[in-house]
């Protein structure tokens, strides 16, 4: 079976289809793949999906994405990969120039308004540059202006507002998709769902559309399982869940399980109508004949919380958060693969898609490509961690200040370490293979100091290798 076969039947079973293609072993050989030219690189973007929120992770009992699981069905899942940071604009800022959010000058939102520096080049920059015909359609939310074509080298350009309309991108996808041309080409679509889960939370009008009334409690998702707080929470997060909650946007404070019930059945039914829009544009490719010579890449720009905690929507740097969807299809591919190597899309995406398509990764750049992963999904992880960092603005005052905190976090191989520019006690340490919900701060605890002082020498190394200025207790 081809792969263009393969894709169309697996997105109507579901994904259940062994992927098949030209005949290869454990390692792929681009070079047999894609006989005298470069492959075309589709890379989908959804905005507010959590890591594990597709059929293919969780089951088809509660949620049926066809499209997303057909990518993972021929290709591999990084179950490790995280955000550079849990918001959208430094998230997007950083994935599009393969730099940290502090080195942009971009941790947040508002700073969506400032100049990104000449030196920080964008993706469709280096595609462009090596001759491939670049194409983007959907959420944009970064700083480089959409009409300055020679700042960001996306000459096909249909960006879309914050809170535009997903159900436009498809069929301009497919136009861009199945034009002649001599060159390969590099399409970005992004995605502004599930993000229409904060309007829902707000009981506001969806800006994508109703996606209707939930069914009765019993028939919908269960709550997360770490809806409490953590044990021996930071000071600095209990201040920010006060904070927030007095926000009007946050207003999830009084939610109860049965009202996260329902918050989770929405946001899987906006994740399903997304699905629905990637089916398409995989037909596209599919009928263009371009299938079998086309690199699909699968992320989001960051997760939602869905209750864990207390929480809803991002900026915060547990899981829920922080962690994120990262799948990516090479032609040849036999079967869905998993791959848990530490990897962060901010600085790890841009080399590994010049590296898949056969282009120079540029000089100076901090990221490491994947594609030794793709290709092998069991090599050693070449990586003791890797650093996430935010800076949470999105409160309202308390007692008459507004807390502004930096964080950074440590995701080492086994466990998880968080600390804040503010507050007394602000450092968190947490067992992820015993306690993935991350319920029980460790910081505190004497038998784990070791291992406290260990992920503090990681951040020490890493702000001197970066020059971020962060300073790291102890």
């Amino acid at each position: 079976m081809k792969r263009r076969e393969f894709i169309k039947a697996a997105g109507v079973i579901g994904g259940t289809a062994v992927a098949g293609g030209r005949a290869l072993a454990r390692e792929l050989q681009f070079g047999k793949i894609f006989p005298g030219k470069k492959p075309n690189i589709l890379l989908v973007m959804t905005d507010q999906q959590s890591a594990d929120a597709m059929s293919c992770r969780m089951g088809k009992r509660f949620i049926n994405t066809p499209a997303m699981d057909s990518i993972a069905a021929g290709g591999v899942s990084f179950t490790r990969a995280y955000t550079p940071n849990p918001l959208c604009v430094p998230a997007r800022t950083s994935i599009f120039t393969g730099q940290y959010p502090h080195v942009t000058g971009v941790q947040t939102n508002a700073d969506i308004s400032k100049t990104v520096r000449a030196e920080h080049r964008c993706l469709g920059t280096y595609f462009r540059e090596a001759g491939y015909d670049t194409g983007y359609l959907g959420k944009w939310h970064m700083p480089f202006p959409v009409k300055e074509t020679s700042l960001h080298g996306f000459d096909y350009m249909d960006a879309i507002k914050n809170t535009g309309i997903d159900a436009d991108i498809p069929s301009r996808a497919a136009a861009f998709i199945q034009r002649k041309r001599e060159k390969p080409f590099l399409l970005v679509t992004s995605f502004v769902n599930p993000h229409n889960i904060c309007e829902w939370a707000r009981d506001e009008e969806l800006p994508d559309g109703a996606v209707g009334e939930p069914p009765p409690v019993e028939q919908c998702p269960p709550a997360v399982e770490n809806l409490a707080p953590m044990v021996d929470e930071t000071d600095t997060m209990l201040l920010m869940r006060r904070s927030s909650q007095a926000n009007r946007l946050f207003p999830v404070g009084k939610f109860d399980e049965k009202k996260w019930r329902q918050y989770r059945w929405a946001y899987f039914r906006m994740i399903e109508k997304v699905d629905t829009y990637i089916g398409t544009i995989l037909d596209a490719l599919r009928t263009s004949g371009e299938l079998d010579n086309t690199v699909i890449v699968f992320t989001a720009d960051h997760g939602d919380m869905q209750g864990a905690h207390g929480w809803n929507q991002k900026t915060v740097l547990y899981d829920g958060s922080s962690s994120v969807p990262l799948i990516i299809s090479v032609p040849g591919t036999k079967g869905a693969r998993t791959c848990d190597r530490l990897v962060n899309t901010g600085v790890d995406l841009l080399p590994t898609l010049c590296n898949l398509a056969g282009m120079p990764v540029p000089s100076g750049l901090p990221g490491m490509s994947l594609k030794a992963s793709v290709e092998k999904s069991d090599i050693p992880d070449p990586r003791a961690y890797v650093v996430v960092q935010n800076k949470m603005i999105q409160g309202s005052p308390i007692d008459g200040q507004k807390p502004e905190p930096a964080g950074r976090m440590v995701r080492s191989k086994r466990f998880k370490y968080c600390v804040f520019d503010f507050g007394d006690h602000r450092e968190s340490l947490v067992d992820m293979e015993k306690d993935p919900g991350e319920m029980v701060n460790l910081a505190g605890k004497k038998e784990y100091s070791q291992e406290l002082e260990r992920h503090r020498q990681y951040l020490r190394e890493w702000c001197q290798s970066t020059n971020d200025a962060f300073v790291v207790p102890g």
